[in-house]
């Protein structure tokens, strides 16, 4: 299975959990760029939530 990127406005490349910031209340998660603050995609943000650099 490939793994996920996203390129953020800002020019991040997200491709690890660690490259997301999770936003806090509300009952659904919201992810956004950890760098620029940058709302990431949903379908992008669960798929890259999932993904460690090992």
């Amino acid at each position: 299975m490939s793994r996920a990127t996203h390129t953020c406005p800002c020019g991040a490349e997200l491709r690890f959990k660690q490259d997301l910031e999770k936003e806090s209340g509300g009952t659904v998660a919201r992810w956004n760029c950890k760098q620029c603050g940058t709302r990431v995609p949903p379908i992008v943000a669960e798929k890259i939530k999932h993904q460690h650099p090992s």
